[in-house]
Protein backbone atom coordinates (compact mmCIF):
# COMPACT_ATOMS: atom_id res chain seq x y z
CA UNK A 1 0.00 0.00 0.00
CA UNK A 2 1.43 3.46 -1.05
CA UNK A 3 0.00 6.26 1.17
CA UNK A 4 0.67 10.05 -0.01
CA UNK A 5 0.62 12.30 2.61
CA UNK A 6 -0.09 16.30 2.24
CA UNK A 7 0.86 19.21 4.12
CA UNK A 8 0.61 23.11 3.05
CA UNK A 9 1.28 25.94 4.74
CA UNK A 10 0.27 29.93 3.10
CA UNK A 11 3.54 31.16 4.32
CA UNK A 12 6.79 30.62 6.92
CA UNK A 13 6.22 31.07 10.32
CA UNK A 14 8.78 29.18 12.25
CA UNK A 15 5.86 28.75 14.91
CA UNK A 16 2.23 26.43 14.94
CA UNK A 17 1.76 23.82 12.67
CA UNK A 18 4.31 23.93 10.23
CA UNK A 19 4.73 21.03 7.06
CA UNK A 20 7.29 19.06 9.56
CA UNK A 21 4.55 18.86 12.40
CA UNK A 22 1.68 18.13 10.03
CA UNK A 23 3.55 15.20 8.52
CA UNK A 24 4.88 13.63 11.23
CA UNK A 25 1.21 13.86 12.92
CA UNK A 26 -0.10 11.95 9.69
CA UNK A 27 2.97 9.79 10.08
CA UNK A 28 1.67 8.73 13.81
CA UNK A 29 -2.07 8.69 12.80
CA UNK A 30 -1.87 6.18 9.97
CA UNK A 31 1.00 3.89 11.78
CA UNK A 32 -1.21 3.56 14.83
CA UNK A 33 -4.54 2.85 12.70
CA UNK A 34 -3.87 2.17 9.54
CA UNK A 35 -0.70 -0.10 10.59
CA UNK A 36 1.16 1.13 8.04
CA UNK A 37 5.42 0.89 8.13
CA UNK A 38 8.14 3.83 7.55
CA UNK A 39 8.32 3.18 4.23
CA UNK A 40 4.95 2.91 2.55
CA UNK A 41 4.53 6.92 3.02
CA UNK A 42 5.46 9.47 0.11
CA UNK A 43 5.28 13.49 1.13
CA UNK A 44 4.17 15.91 -1.04
CA UNK A 45 4.81 19.75 0.71
CA UNK A 46 3.54 22.71 -0.34
CA UNK A 47 4.97 25.90 1.64
CA UNK A 48 4.21 29.15 0.88
CA UNK A 49 0.63 28.96 -1.21
CA UNK A 50 -2.81 29.69 0.03
CA UNK A 51 -5.52 27.24 -0.21
CA UNK A 52 -7.96 29.51 -2.03
CA UNK A 53 -7.26 27.11 -5.46
CA UNK A 54 -5.32 24.21 -6.10
CA UNK A 55 -3.22 25.80 -8.22
CA UNK A 56 0.01 24.42 -6.07
CA UNK A 57 3.10 22.39 -7.39
CA UNK A 58 3.53 19.57 -5.07
CA UNK A 59 -0.70 19.23 -4.72
CA UNK A 60 -0.67 18.71 -9.09
CA UNK A 61 2.16 16.02 -8.60
CA UNK A 62 0.09 14.03 -5.84
CA UNK A 63 -2.91 13.97 -8.17
CA UNK A 64 -1.14 12.98 -11.02
CA UNK A 65 0.15 9.75 -8.99
CA UNK A 66 -3.09 9.21 -8.00
CA UNK A 67 -4.43 9.42 -11.42
CA UNK A 68 -2.20 7.28 -12.60
CA UNK A 69 -3.15 4.38 -9.34
CA UNK A 70 0.42 4.76 -7.93
CA UNK A 71 -1.45 6.31 -4.58
CA UNK A 72 -3.54 4.02 -1.93
CA UNK A 73 -4.85 7.00 0.49
CA UNK A 74 -4.28 10.56 0.73
CA UNK A 75 -4.17 11.37 4.06
CA UNK A 76 -3.87 15.48 5.32
CA UNK A 77 -3.53 17.08 8.99
CA UNK A 78 -6.73 19.17 8.70
CA UNK A 79 -9.39 19.80 5.09
CA UNK A 80 -7.94 23.37 4.76
CA UNK A 81 -4.30 22.08 3.76
CA UNK A 82 -6.13 20.28 0.87
CA UNK A 83 -8.52 23.14 0.34
CA UNK A 84 -10.49 26.30 1.31
CA UNK A 85 -13.03 26.02 -1.60
CA UNK A 86 -15.94 24.29 -1.52
CA UNK A 87 -15.85 23.46 -5.19
CA UNK A 88 -12.46 22.38 -5.19
CA UNK A 89 -13.04 20.35 -2.81
CA UNK A 90 -15.53 18.38 -3.88
CA UNK A 91 -14.24 17.80 -6.95
CA UNK A 92 -11.10 16.15 -5.84
CA UNK A 93 -13.29 14.03 -3.62
CA UNK A 94 -15.23 12.70 -6.43
CA UNK A 95 -11.76 12.52 -8.56
CA UNK A 96 -10.21 10.04 -5.68
CA UNK A 97 -13.18 8.47 -5.37
CA UNK A 98 -12.79 7.35 -9.23
CA UNK A 99 -9.36 6.21 -8.60
CA UNK A 100 -10.46 4.31 -5.49
CA UNK A 101 -8.03 6.38 -3.77
CA UNK A 102 -9.30 7.17 0.17
CA UNK A 103 -9.38 10.14 1.96
CA UNK A 104 -8.66 11.38 5.72
CA UNK A 105 -8.09 14.21 7.73
CA UNK A 106 -6.88 13.39 11.13
CA UNK A 107 -7.15 15.91 12.81
CA UNK A 108 -11.25 16.05 11.85
CA UNK A 109 -11.00 12.28 11.74
CA UNK A 110 -12.91 12.05 8.90
CA UNK A 111 -13.03 8.94 6.18
CA UNK A 112 -14.38 8.91 2.70
CA UNK A 113 -14.96 5.19 3.35
CA UNK A 114 -17.72 5.85 5.79
CA UNK A 115 -20.57 7.49 4.36
CA UNK A 116 -20.70 9.75 7.40
CA UNK A 117 -17.44 11.07 7.29
CA UNK A 118 -17.93 11.90 3.62
CA UNK A 119 -20.90 14.00 4.51
CA UNK A 120 -18.87 15.57 7.66
CA UNK A 121 -16.04 16.72 5.44
CA UNK A 122 -18.50 18.71 2.97
CA UNK A 123 -19.74 20.34 5.98
CA UNK A 124 -16.14 21.21 7.29
CA UNK A 125 -15.17 21.82 3.63
CA UNK A 126 -18.34 25.12 3.97
CA UNK A 127 -16.57 26.18 7.26
CA UNK A 128 -13.35 26.37 5.72
CA UNK A 129 -14.79 28.29 2.93
CA UNK A 130 -16.84 30.73 5.32
CA UNK A 131 -13.55 31.30 7.75
CA UNK A 132 -11.74 32.33 3.94
CA UNK A 133 -14.54 35.12 3.01
CA UNK A 134 -14.19 35.82 6.37
CA UNK A 135 -10.98 36.99 6.34
CA UNK A 136 -11.22 38.93 2.87
CA UNK A 137 -14.04 40.88 4.11
CA UNK A 138 -12.10 41.45 6.98
CA UNK A 139 -9.41 42.45 5.10
CA UNK A 140 -11.53 44.78 2.86
CA UNK A 141 -13.33 46.45 6.03
CA UNK A 142 -9.67 47.49 6.97
CA UNK A 143 -8.72 48.92 4.09
CA UNK A 144 -11.89 50.96 3.65
CA UNK A 145 -10.64 52.62 7.06
CA UNK A 146 -7.05 53.34 5.83
CA UNK A 147 -8.95 54.83 2.79
CA UNK A 148 -10.60 57.37 4.64
CA UNK A 149 -7.31 58.70 6.09
CA UNK A 150 -5.59 59.13 2.54
CA UNK A 151 -2.22 58.11 3.95
CA UNK A 152 0.64 56.09 1.67
CA UNK A 153 0.49 52.76 2.53
CA UNK A 154 3.93 51.89 1.07
CA UNK A 155 5.70 49.88 -2.45
CA UNK A 156 7.06 51.90 -4.81
CA UNK A 157 5.50 55.64 -5.04
CA UNK A 158 4.50 56.52 -8.56
CA UNK A 159 6.99 58.61 -10.71
CA UNK A 160 6.51 62.70 -9.45
CA UNK A 161 5.82 61.60 -5.58
CA UNK A 162 8.53 60.34 -2.71
CA UNK A 163 7.11 59.31 0.24
CA UNK A 164 7.24 61.07 3.17
CA UNK A 165 7.21 60.26 7.30
CA UNK A 166 4.77 62.22 9.77
CA UNK A 167 4.22 61.61 13.38
CA UNK A 168 0.99 62.15 14.08
CA UNK A 169 -0.77 61.75 17.48
CA UNK A 170 -4.01 59.30 17.57
CA UNK A 171 -7.26 60.02 19.89
CA UNK A 172 -5.33 58.62 22.63
CA UNK A 173 -2.94 60.54 22.20
CA UNK A 174 -0.72 57.78 21.38
CA UNK A 175 2.46 58.51 19.09
CA UNK A 176 1.71 56.85 15.80
CA UNK A 177 4.01 57.16 12.25
CA UNK A 178 2.32 58.00 8.79
CA UNK A 179 3.09 58.02 5.21
CA UNK A 180 2.10 60.05 2.77
CA UNK A 181 3.34 61.56 -0.66
CA UNK A 182 5.38 64.29 -1.33
CA UNK A 183 5.80 65.57 -5.00
CA UNK A 184 9.18 65.82 -6.51
CA UNK A 185 9.12 68.50 -8.64
CA UNK A 186 11.66 67.67 -11.70
CA UNK A 187 9.52 64.02 -12.08
CA UNK A 188 6.21 65.99 -11.47
CA UNK A 189 7.24 68.10 -14.39
CA UNK A 190 8.04 64.63 -16.29
CA UNK A 191 4.28 64.01 -15.41
CA UNK A 192 2.70 66.91 -16.88
CA UNK A 193 4.65 66.43 -20.48
CA UNK A 194 3.53 63.24 -20.59
CA UNK A 195 -0.02 63.87 -20.09
CA UNK A 196 0.26 67.14 -22.64
CA UNK A 197 2.08 64.59 -24.99
CA UNK A 198 -0.75 62.18 -25.59
CA UNK A 199 -3.44 65.19 -25.44
CA UNK A 200 -1.59 66.12 -28.53
CA UNK A 201 -0.62 63.10 -30.50
CA UNK A 202 -3.62 61.06 -29.20
CA UNK A 203 -0.89 57.82 -29.11
CA UNK A 204 0.91 56.03 -26.46
CA UNK A 205 3.32 54.86 -29.32
CA UNK A 206 4.04 58.65 -30.22
CA UNK A 207 4.65 59.30 -26.42
CA UNK A 208 7.21 56.31 -25.72
CA UNK A 209 8.81 57.00 -29.32
CA UNK A 210 8.92 60.82 -27.96
CA UNK A 211 10.13 59.62 -24.65
CA UNK A 212 12.37 57.64 -25.71
CA UNK A 213 14.03 59.93 -28.45
CA UNK A 214 14.80 62.34 -25.40
CA UNK A 215 15.94 59.39 -23.65
CA UNK A 216 13.50 60.24 -20.62
CA UNK A 217 13.12 57.54 -18.10
CA UNK A 218 11.13 56.42 -14.75
CA UNK A 219 12.35 57.07 -11.38
CA UNK A 220 14.01 53.50 -11.50
CA UNK A 221 16.08 54.63 -14.71
CA UNK A 222 13.86 52.07 -17.45
CA UNK A 223 12.66 53.14 -20.25
CA UNK A 224 8.75 53.78 -20.59
CA UNK A 225 6.62 51.16 -21.84
CA UNK A 226 3.72 51.39 -23.61
CA UNK A 227 1.79 49.63 -20.36
CA UNK A 228 3.52 52.03 -17.79
CA UNK A 229 2.77 55.15 -19.77
CA UNK A 230 -0.94 53.73 -19.47
CA UNK A 231 -1.12 53.24 -16.04
CA UNK A 232 0.33 56.51 -15.90
CA UNK A 233 -2.14 57.93 -17.70
CA UNK A 234 -4.36 56.24 -15.72
CA UNK A 235 -3.58 56.50 -12.05
CA UNK A 236 -5.79 59.19 -10.23
CA UNK A 237 -3.00 60.34 -7.83
CA UNK A 238 -1.76 62.77 -10.46
CA UNK A 239 -6.00 63.99 -10.71
CA UNK A 240 -6.56 67.38 -8.41
CA UNK A 241 -9.63 66.25 -6.88
CA UNK A 242 -12.73 68.82 -7.09
CA UNK A 243 -16.35 68.46 -7.46
CA UNK A 244 -15.82 67.99 -11.07
CA UNK A 245 -14.14 64.93 -10.77
CA UNK A 246 -16.06 63.83 -8.16
CA UNK A 247 -18.99 63.24 -10.81
CA UNK A 248 -17.30 62.13 -13.50
CA UNK A 249 -15.81 59.17 -10.76
CA UNK A 250 -19.46 58.44 -9.49
CA UNK A 251 -21.15 58.63 -13.17
CA UNK A 252 -18.17 55.73 -14.12
CA UNK A 253 -19.06 53.71 -11.46
CA UNK A 254 -15.69 54.17 -9.16
CA UNK A 255 -15.81 53.10 -5.79
CA UNK A 256 -15.48 56.65 -3.49
CA UNK A 257 -15.03 56.62 -0.12
CA UNK A 258 -14.74 60.33 0.28
CA UNK A 259 -17.40 63.00 0.97
CA UNK A 260 -17.58 65.81 -1.98
CA UNK A 261 -16.63 68.16 0.63
CA UNK A 262 -12.96 66.78 1.04
CA UNK A 263 -12.99 67.52 -3.07
CA UNK A 264 -10.98 70.54 -2.42
CA UNK A 265 -9.39 71.74 -5.76
CA UNK A 266 -5.68 70.64 -3.95
CA UNK A 267 -4.89 67.28 -3.05
CA UNK A 268 -4.44 63.97 -5.42
CA UNK A 269 -6.83 60.80 -5.28
CA UNK A 270 -5.37 57.61 -3.30
CA UNK A 271 -6.45 54.59 -4.85
CA UNK A 272 -6.47 51.20 -2.80
CA UNK A 273 -6.76 47.46 -3.98
CA UNK A 274 -5.49 48.46 -7.39
CA UNK A 275 -3.49 45.26 -7.71
CA UNK A 276 -4.24 41.69 -7.60
CA UNK A 277 -2.75 39.52 -4.85
CA UNK A 278 -1.18 35.79 -4.60
CA UNK A 279 0.78 33.88 -6.92
CA UNK A 280 -1.57 33.37 -9.98
CA UNK A 281 -2.13 36.83 -11.78
CA UNK A 282 0.04 36.32 -14.23
CA UNK A 283 -1.03 38.45 -16.89
CA UNK A 284 -3.45 40.28 -14.78
CA UNK A 285 -1.30 42.27 -11.85
CA UNK A 286 -4.03 45.21 -11.65
CA UNK A 287 -7.70 44.88 -10.91
CA UNK A 288 -10.36 47.00 -13.22
CA UNK A 289 -10.34 50.46 -12.29
CA UNK A 290 -14.04 50.04 -10.92
CA UNK A 291 -12.79 47.78 -8.31
CA UNK A 292 -10.30 50.69 -6.77
CA UNK A 293 -11.07 51.94 -3.21
CA UNK A 294 -10.50 55.96 -4.16
CA UNK A 295 -10.43 58.51 -1.21
CA UNK A 296 -9.18 61.93 -1.27
CA UNK A 297 -5.28 61.55 -0.27
CA UNK A 298 -3.04 63.79 2.21
CA UNK A 299 -0.58 64.57 -1.15
CA UNK A 300 -1.39 67.64 -3.47
CA UNK A 301 -2.68 66.66 -7.13
CA UNK A 302 -0.53 67.38 -9.80
CA UNK A 303 -2.75 67.23 -13.38
CA UNK A 304 -5.94 69.31 -13.19
CA UNK A 305 -9.61 67.59 -13.19
CA UNK A 306 -10.26 68.57 -16.59
CA UNK A 307 -6.91 67.48 -18.34
CA UNK A 308 -7.09 64.02 -16.37
CA UNK A 309 -10.57 63.23 -17.54
CA UNK A 310 -9.86 64.38 -20.72
CA UNK A 311 -7.28 61.70 -21.23
CA UNK A 312 -9.69 59.24 -19.75
CA UNK A 313 -12.33 59.72 -22.60
CA UNK A 314 -9.16 59.19 -24.82
CA UNK A 315 -7.98 56.00 -23.72
CA UNK A 316 -11.50 55.06 -23.56
CA UNK A 317 -11.95 56.28 -27.30
CA UNK A 318 -8.74 54.76 -28.72
CA UNK A 319 -9.27 51.30 -26.77
CA UNK A 320 -10.46 49.56 -29.69
CA UNK A 321 -7.39 51.07 -31.87
CA UNK A 322 -5.27 49.88 -28.40
CA UNK A 323 -1.62 48.37 -30.15
CA UNK A 324 -1.61 45.32 -31.46
CA UNK A 325 1.63 43.15 -32.42
CA UNK A 326 2.68 42.71 -35.95
CA UNK A 327 1.19 39.15 -36.92
CA UNK A 328 3.15 38.13 -39.56
CA UNK A 329 2.38 34.44 -39.79
CA UNK A 330 5.52 33.63 -42.12
CA UNK A 331 8.00 34.91 -39.44
CA UNK A 332 9.16 31.90 -37.94
CA UNK A 333 11.38 34.14 -35.62
CA UNK A 334 8.90 36.82 -34.25
CA UNK A 335 9.15 36.77 -30.37
CA UNK A 336 12.13 34.84 -30.54
CA UNK A 337 14.77 37.25 -32.33
CA UNK A 338 16.70 39.69 -30.13
CA UNK A 339 19.34 42.57 -31.37
CA UNK A 340 22.83 41.69 -29.59
CA UNK A 341 23.73 45.42 -29.54
CA UNK A 342 20.43 46.75 -27.26
CA UNK A 343 18.59 43.58 -26.12
CA UNK A 344 15.08 44.53 -27.51
CA UNK A 345 13.49 41.91 -29.65
CA UNK A 346 13.48 42.30 -33.59
CA UNK A 347 9.89 42.62 -34.92
CA UNK A 348 9.04 41.49 -38.83
CA UNK A 349 8.46 44.64 -41.02
CA UNK A 350 6.10 43.54 -44.45
CA UNK A 351 7.05 44.94 -47.30
CA UNK A 352 4.88 45.39 -50.62
CA UNK A 353 6.84 43.52 -52.98
CA UNK A 354 7.57 39.78 -53.83
CA UNK A 355 10.52 37.52 -53.63
CA UNK A 356 10.92 35.11 -56.50
CA UNK A 357 8.69 32.60 -55.45
CA UNK A 358 6.09 34.71 -54.61
CA UNK A 359 5.99 34.91 -51.17
CA UNK A 360 5.66 38.39 -49.45
CA UNK A 361 9.35 40.19 -48.36
CA UNK A 362 9.60 40.95 -45.14
CA UNK A 363 12.99 42.27 -42.41
CA UNK A 364 13.34 41.60 -39.06
CA UNK A 365 13.87 45.33 -37.26
CA UNK A 366 14.84 46.06 -34.15
CA UNK A 367 11.81 47.51 -31.81
CA UNK A 368 14.15 50.55 -29.81
CA UNK A 369 15.71 51.55 -33.49
CA UNK A 370 12.08 51.66 -34.81
CA UNK A 371 10.63 53.57 -31.94
CA UNK A 372 13.75 55.90 -31.08
CA UNK A 373 14.00 56.56 -35.01
CA UNK A 374 17.84 55.49 -34.58
CA UNK A 375 18.21 57.37 -31.50
CA UNK A 376 19.20 54.61 -29.36
CA UNK A 377 20.00 52.06 -31.79
CA UNK A 378 21.06 51.51 -35.61
CA UNK A 379 21.63 47.68 -36.33
CA UNK A 380 20.72 47.05 -39.96
CA UNK A 381 17.73 44.89 -40.94
CA UNK A 382 17.87 41.42 -41.88
CA UNK A 383 16.40 39.57 -44.77
CA UNK A 384 13.71 38.04 -42.94
CA UNK A 385 13.08 35.42 -45.42
CA UNK A 386 16.47 34.43 -45.91
CA UNK A 387 17.21 34.20 -41.79
CA UNK A 388 13.79 32.29 -41.38
CA UNK A 389 15.52 29.50 -44.00
CA UNK A 390 18.53 29.54 -42.68
CA UNK A 391 17.78 28.56 -39.26
CA UNK A 392 15.03 25.82 -39.75
CA UNK A 393 17.37 23.99 -41.97
CA UNK A 394 20.00 24.00 -39.24
CA UNK A 395 17.29 22.73 -37.12
CA UNK A 396 16.83 19.66 -39.16
CA UNK A 397 19.92 19.13 -39.47
CA UNK A 398 20.38 18.46 -35.90
CA UNK A 399 17.36 16.40 -35.63
CA UNK A 400 18.80 14.57 -38.49
CA UNK A 401 21.97 14.21 -36.24
CA UNK A 402 19.74 13.28 -32.76
CA UNK A 403 17.32 10.98 -34.75
CA UNK A 404 19.04 8.77 -37.81
CA UNK A 405 16.32 7.83 -40.52
CA UNK A 406 14.65 4.02 -39.84
CA UNK A 407 14.97 2.09 -42.99
CA UNK A 408 11.56 2.40 -45.34
CA UNK A 409 11.64 -1.56 -45.62
CA UNK A 410 11.13 -2.10 -41.87
CA UNK A 411 7.45 -0.71 -42.67
CA UNK A 412 6.65 -2.49 -45.22
CA UNK A 413 7.49 -5.53 -43.52
CA UNK A 414 5.64 -4.82 -41.15
CA UNK A 415 2.52 -3.48 -43.19
CA UNK A 416 3.28 -7.12 -45.04
CA UNK A 417 2.84 -9.16 -41.80
CA UNK A 418 -0.22 -7.35 -40.97
CA UNK A 419 -1.82 -7.84 -44.07
CA UNK A 420 -0.75 -11.79 -43.40
CA UNK A 421 -2.21 -11.90 -40.11
CA UNK A 422 -5.57 -10.42 -41.31
CA UNK A 423 -6.27 -12.71 -43.55
CA UNK A 424 -6.60 -15.97 -41.50
CA UNK A 425 -9.89 -13.54 -39.99
CA UNK A 426 -10.95 -12.31 -42.89
CA UNK A 427 -11.26 -15.98 -44.40
CA UNK A 428 -13.28 -17.24 -41.10
CA UNK A 429 -15.88 -14.19 -41.08
CA UNK A 430 -16.51 -14.81 -45.12
CA UNK A 431 -16.89 -18.31 -44.26
CA UNK A 432 -19.84 -17.47 -41.69
CA UNK A 433 -21.23 -14.83 -44.32
CA UNK A 434 -21.60 -17.57 -46.44
CA UNK A 435 -23.64 -19.74 -44.54
CA UNK A 436 -25.59 -17.00 -42.94
CA UNK A 437 -26.75 -16.05 -45.86
CA UNK A 438 -27.22 -19.66 -47.85
CA UNK A 439 -29.20 -20.48 -44.33
CA UNK A 440 -31.15 -16.79 -45.28
CA UNK A 441 -32.44 -18.23 -48.71
CA UNK A 442 -33.57 -21.31 -47.56
CA UNK A 443 -35.58 -19.86 -44.62
CA UNK A 444 -37.47 -18.16 -47.28
CA UNK A 445 -37.93 -20.46 -49.24
CA UNK A 446 -39.59 -22.37 -46.35
CA UNK A 447 -41.84 -19.12 -44.92
CA UNK A 448 -43.19 -18.93 -48.96
CA UNK A 449 -44.30 -22.69 -48.47
CA UNK A 450 -45.49 -22.63 -44.77
CA UNK A 451 -49.65 -21.95 -44.21
CA UNK A 452 -48.85 -22.70 -40.48
CA UNK A 453 -49.00 -18.71 -38.79
CA UNK A 454 -47.13 -19.45 -35.61
CA UNK A 455 -44.48 -21.53 -37.75
CA UNK A 456 -44.15 -18.03 -40.06
CA UNK A 457 -43.23 -16.19 -36.86
CA UNK A 458 -40.70 -18.74 -35.75
CA UNK A 459 -38.76 -18.38 -39.48
CA UNK A 460 -39.20 -14.56 -39.83
CA UNK A 461 -37.49 -14.26 -36.03
CA UNK A 462 -35.05 -16.37 -36.81
CA UNK A 463 -34.64 -14.30 -40.45
CA UNK A 464 -34.07 -11.24 -38.46
CA UNK A 465 -31.28 -12.22 -36.29
CA UNK A 466 -29.86 -14.24 -39.19
CA UNK A 467 -29.86 -10.53 -41.00
CA UNK A 468 -28.28 -9.05 -37.96
CA UNK A 469 -25.46 -11.47 -38.28
CA UNK A 470 -25.05 -11.11 -41.54
CA UNK A 471 -24.61 -7.32 -41.12
CA UNK A 472 -22.25 -7.90 -38.50
CA UNK A 473 -20.02 -10.11 -40.72
CA UNK A 474 -19.80 -7.77 -43.72
CA UNK A 475 -18.90 -4.62 -41.37
CA UNK A 476 -16.44 -6.54 -40.14
CA UNK A 477 -14.97 -7.51 -43.61
CA UNK A 478 -15.00 -4.36 -44.76
CA UNK A 479 -12.91 -2.95 -41.72
CA UNK A 480 -10.37 -5.48 -42.59
CA UNK A 481 -10.30 -5.52 -46.26
CA UNK A 482 -10.72 -2.21 -46.58
CA UNK A 483 -13.54 0.00 -48.58
CA UNK A 484 -11.85 0.36 -52.30
CA UNK A 485 -12.78 3.93 -52.14
CA UNK A 486 -10.31 4.69 -49.46
CA UNK A 487 -7.41 2.81 -51.28
CA UNK A 488 -5.47 5.99 -52.50
CA UNK A 489 -6.01 7.39 -49.39
CA UNK A 490 -4.52 4.78 -47.73
CA UNK A 491 -1.58 4.42 -49.85
CA UNK A 492 -0.85 7.79 -49.65
CA UNK A 493 -1.24 7.87 -45.62
CA UNK A 494 1.68 5.02 -46.31
CA UNK A 495 3.75 6.66 -47.85
CA UNK A 496 3.39 9.97 -45.98
CA UNK A 497 4.53 7.61 -42.87
CA UNK A 498 7.23 5.88 -45.24
CA UNK A 499 8.75 9.88 -45.53
CA UNK A 500 8.19 10.46 -41.98
CA UNK A 501 10.28 7.62 -40.97
CA UNK A 502 13.12 7.55 -43.09
CA UNK A 503 13.64 11.10 -43.00
CA UNK A 504 13.28 12.79 -39.38
CA UNK A 505 13.34 16.39 -41.18
CA UNK A 506 10.24 16.16 -43.29
CA UNK A 507 7.99 16.36 -40.01
CA UNK A 508 9.45 19.67 -39.39
CA UNK A 509 9.56 20.88 -43.09
CA UNK A 510 6.06 19.54 -44.11
CA UNK A 511 3.69 19.15 -41.50
CA UNK A 512 4.44 21.53 -38.99
CA UNK A 513 2.37 24.94 -38.84
CA UNK A 514 4.63 28.38 -38.50
CA UNK A 515 2.73 28.45 -34.84
CA UNK A 516 4.56 24.86 -33.83
CA UNK A 517 7.70 25.28 -35.68
CA UNK A 518 7.79 28.53 -33.28
CA UNK A 519 7.61 26.32 -30.05
CA UNK A 520 10.05 23.71 -31.18
CA UNK A 521 12.75 26.75 -31.68
CA UNK A 522 11.71 28.08 -28.26
CA UNK A 523 12.29 24.47 -26.80
CA UNK A 524 15.75 23.76 -28.07
CA UNK A 525 17.28 27.62 -28.34
CA UNK A 526 18.44 29.65 -25.64
CA UNK A 527 19.64 32.68 -27.50
CA UNK A 528 19.16 33.85 -31.11
CA UNK A 529 20.46 37.36 -32.05
CA UNK A 530 21.64 39.54 -34.77
CA UNK A 531 24.70 42.17 -34.18
CA UNK A 532 24.49 43.68 -37.70
CA UNK A 533 27.15 41.19 -39.07
CA UNK A 534 26.30 37.88 -38.03
CA UNK A 535 23.76 35.55 -36.27
CA UNK A 536 24.40 34.09 -32.72
CA UNK A 537 22.17 31.04 -32.00
CA UNK A 538 23.32 29.30 -28.55
CA UNK A 539 21.27 26.11 -27.84
CA UNK A 540 19.92 25.21 -24.45
CA UNK A 541 22.41 23.79 -22.11
CA UNK A 542 24.93 25.64 -23.62
CA UNK A 543 25.38 23.88 -26.65
CA UNK A 544 25.92 26.00 -29.41
CA UNK A 545 24.91 25.43 -33.03
CA UNK A 546 27.62 24.17 -35.38
CA UNK A 547 29.25 27.83 -36.80
CA UNK A 548 27.20 28.40 -40.09
CA UNK A 549 29.17 31.03 -42.79
CA UNK A 550 25.94 31.43 -44.45
CA UNK A 551 24.53 33.26 -41.16
CA UNK A 552 27.36 35.80 -41.29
Amino acid sequence: MRVAIYSRKSRFTGRGESIENQIQMCKEYAINNIGLSENEFVIFEDEGFSGGNTNRPEFKQMMREARSRKIDIVICYRLDRISRNVSDFSQLINELEKYNVSFISVKEQFDTTKPMGRAMMYIASVFSQLERETIAERIRDNMLQLAKTGRWLGGVTPTGYKSEMLNKKDLSLKQTRIFRLKIIPEEAELVKDIYDKYIISKSITKVEKSLLENRLTTKNGVDFSRFSLRFLLTNPVYAIADETLYHYLSSQGYEIYSDIKEFNGVNGLMAYNKTRQGKNTLGEKYRDPKDWVIAVGMHPGIIPSGKWIEVQKLLQRNKTKAYRNVKNTSALLSGILKCENCGSYMRPKIMSRLDSEGKRVYYYICELKEKSNKTRCDTPNINGNLLDSLVLERLVSIVKDYYPAVDPSLLLTLNDNTQTARNPEIKLIKGKLTVAETEMENLIRLASKQADEKVQLLILKRMENISKDINIYANRIKQLDGVPEKKDIEEANEEKIIQMLSNPGYCIMNLMDIKEKRELLKSAIELIAWDGRQVKVRLKRSKMLPECKDCK
